[in-house]
C-alpha cells in the first residue's frame, strides 16, 4: 500500500471526528488540457453538517451524509490526495484520458 493511499485510509478512518461539523464540499470538474486551470473548471458548492460516512464496497465508493445531502468520491479513480490545511483536504479523480474531478473538503472543526 501507497503512503498516499495509507492517508487516504486515514482520512476515512478518522472523519467520525467530524460529526456535526459544519463541511464545505467545493467540487470541479475539469479537462485538462496542459495544466489544471481554476479558470476552465466548472465549480459547485455544497454546505451540510456531517451526520455520518462510509465506505460501499460495491463500486468502491467512499460517501458522505448529511440531511438532504450525499456525497461520494470513487477510491478507485483517485489520483492524488492531499491534506491542504488543518481541517481541509483535497481529491482528485480521473474520470477519463482528460476528465477530472477536483474536491475540496473543509471541516469547520471547534478543536
Amino acid at each position: 500500500m501507497t503512503e498516499e493511499n495509507l492517508k487516504i485510509l486515514s482520512f476515512f478512518e478518522n472523519i467520525e471526528k467530524y460529526y456535526g461539523c459544519k463541511t464545505e464540499i467545493t467540487e470541479g470538474l475539469y479537462s485538462l488540457q496542459e495544466s489544471f486551470d481554476n479558470h476552465s473548471t466548472t465549480w459547485n458548492l455544497s454546505e451540510f453538517t456531517l451526520i455520518r460516512s462510509g465506505y460501499r464496497k460495491t463500486g468502491d465508493r467512499m460517501m458522505m451524509e448529511g440531511e438532504k445531502m450525499y456525497f461520494e468520491i470513487s477510491a478507485a479513480l483517485i489520483v492524488s490526495f492531499k491534506q491542504t490545511g488543518r481541517n481541509s483536504f483535497e481529491f482528485i479523480e480521473k474520470y477519463g484520458d482528460s476528465v477530472f474531478r477536483i474536491t475540496k473538503i473543509r471541516f469547520h472543526y471547534k478543536y
